[in-house]
C-alpha cells in the first residue's frame, strides 16, 4: 500500500484523504496541531511543524513515504517540494523554483528580472529599512508578510505615518519575518483566484474566476465570493494563459496543480500576482470539479504517488457558480447559536454547505480567511440571476450569535 503524507490537517484536506482512501492510499497528515479536524480520517497522525523542513524530512523518510502534498496549506509548500527533492518524489517543480513562487517578495523580483507586468515592490526584513524607501513607492501601498495566504497580515497604508503598524502586523503574520511593501494595484473588474493544472509543463486545464471582497469586513482583502466563469476579457485571460505558461517554463515547472490570482489593472495590464504550487483553499478545486467537471483532486494525488493521470481536459463552465465564504458580519463576534438559510434558496441555488464551526463555538471577526465559518457552493442559470440573489444574502443566511 503506497503512502500519501498531506502537510497541515485543516478541514480542506478532509476531502483530499477521501479521494486517497478510495485510490487505496495510506494516508499521513502532519503538523503541530493534534486536535485539527484532518487528522480524524487519516491513517496517521505525525506530531511535527511543517515549516520544520528537517524535521518533517526526517518524519517521511522514518515513514517511507510514496507521495506529499500541502494541499490548500501554504506554509507546508516549500516543506512539500524539499522532501520530494530530497527523496525523489513527484512534485510540481524543484525546491528553489517553490522558494520563489512562495515567497512574494522574491517572486517580485523574478517577474520583475524576466519582463512580466509587476506592480513596484520591495521585500524586507529590516521593519526601520523601508522609511528610506517612502519616495520609491506610489501610493497608497499594500504590506504584506511575504510567507502567508489568505490575506493574513495585509494592510493597505494611505501615508508613510501608518507605515510602522502595518509592517508590525504584517510581521507577526510573516513566518520567516519578511515582508514585502509594494504599490497598491487599482484593477479593473475583479481579481481571479482558480486552481489551474499543468502536465509535463504545459498547461492542460486553465481557468479565472471573479474574487469578490466585502468592502464592510474586519478585513476588506480578505476573499468573500468567488464567482465562475469570470466576466475578464477574453483577450486578457489568453494573455495571462500564455504569460502563466512562460513562467512555467522559465522556472521548469513540470505536472500538478497550482492556486494563481490574477488581475487586469486600470491601467490595462494583466498582472499574475500570485502562483502557488498546491490547491486553493476555499474549496476552489471542488467548485472546479463540480462546474467543469475535471477532477484535479485525484489527479493531484495520483501525481503525488506516481499513478496515471486521469484525463484532464478544457472544459466550459457548466453555469454560473458562486463560492461564498460564510463569515461574520463587519465587527460581530460571539457564541454561535446557528446558521439558517432561507429555504426556497437553499432548495433553488445551493448545492453545498461545508461549516467550519458547530454551535457553542466562539466566533471571531472576518480578519483573513482561517476565520470563515465554512464554505457554500451555489449553482444559477444565469449571471445576472448569481448577481441579484448574492446581492441579497444578508437577507436569506442568518449567522446567530449569542
Amino acid at each position: 500500500m503506497k503512502k500519501l503524507m498531506i502537510l497541515g490537517g485543516s478541514r480542506y484536506a478532509v476531502p483530499v484523504i477521501e479521494i486517497a482512501h478510495k485510490l487505496g492510499l495510506y494516508v499521513i497528515t502532519c503538523d503541530y496541531l493534534p486536535g485539527n479536524i484532518a487528522h480524524k480520517y487519516s491513517d496517521e497522525y505525525c506530531n511535527v511543524s511543517i515549516i520544520d523542513k528537517e524535521a518533517t524530512l526526517e518524519a517521511a523518510q522514518r515513514l517511507d513515504i510514496n507521495g506529499i502534498i500541502s494541499f490548500a496549506c501554504d506554509p507546508g509548500v516549500v516543506t512539500a517540494a524539499y522532501i520530494a527533492e530530497k527523496m525523489n518524489l513527484p512534485f510540481q517543480g524543484s525546491y528553489e523554483s517553490t522558494c520563489i513562487l512562495q515567497d512574494k517578495g522574491l517572486f517580485r523580483e523574478f517577474l520583475t528580472e524576466h519582463g512580466f507586468n509587476v506592480p513596484r515592490a520591495k521585500r524586507y526584513v529590516d521593519p526601520e529599512a523601508p522609511f528610506s524607501d517612502v519616495d520609491f513607492f506610489n501610493w497608497p501601498v499594500i504590506v504584506k508578510p511575504v510567507d502567508s495566504a489568505g490575506s493574513k497580515g495585509v494592510s493597505k497604508v494611505n501615508t508613510p505615518d501608518e507605515l510602522r503598524l502595518a509592517i508590525k502586523i504584517a510581521m507577526n503574520g510573516s513566518h520567516n519575518g519578511a515582508f514585502i511593501i509594494e504599490d497598491f494595484l487599482t484593477f479593473r473588474g475583479y481579481h481571479s483566484s482558480a486552481d489551474p493544472f499543468s502536465v509535463n509543463g504545459k498547461l492542460e486545464f486553465v481557468t479565472y474566476s471573479d474574487q469578490l471582497f466585502d468592502k464592510e469586513a474586519d478585513n476588506p482583502y480578505t476573499p468573500a465570493y468567488i464567482i465562475w466563469p469570470s466576466s475578464m476579457e477574453k483577450e486578457c485571460q489568453d494573455y495571462l494563459t500564455k504569460e502563466t505558461q512562460r513562467l512555467i517554463d522559465l522556472l521548469g515547472m513540470q505536472t500538478g496543480i497550482y492556486n494563481i490570482e490574477t488581475c487586469v489593472g486600470n491601467d490595462g495590464k494583466p498582472y499574475i500576482m500570485e502562483v502557488s504550487p498546491r490547491g486553493g483553499g476555499c474549496k476552489i478545486a471542488e467548485l472546479q470539479h463540480m462546474a467543469f467537471h475535471v477532477n484535479l483532486i485525484e489527479n493531484e494525488i495520483r501525481k503525488a504517488v506516481g499513478m496515471p493521470l486521469l484525463n484532464i481536459q478544457q472544459n466550459e463552465c457548466d453555469g454560473y457558480w458562486c463560492e461564498m465564504v460564510i463569515h461574520a458580519r463587519p465587527g460581530e463576534c460571539g457564541i454561535l447559536k446557528g446558521i439558517t438559510i432561507d429555504p426556497d434558496i437553499q432548495k433553488k441555488y445551493v448545492k453545498v454547505v461545508d461549516l467550519s464551526v458547530k454551535p457553542g463555538e466562539y466566533v471571531k471577526p472576518f480578519t483573513g480567511a482561517n476565520m470563515s465559518l465554512g464554505d457554500m457552493f451555489l449553482k444559477f442559470d444565469s449571471r445576472e440571476e448569481l448577481d441579484s440573489i448574492m446581492k441579497k444574502s444578508n437577507d436569506w443566511l442568518h449567522i446567530e450569535l449569542v
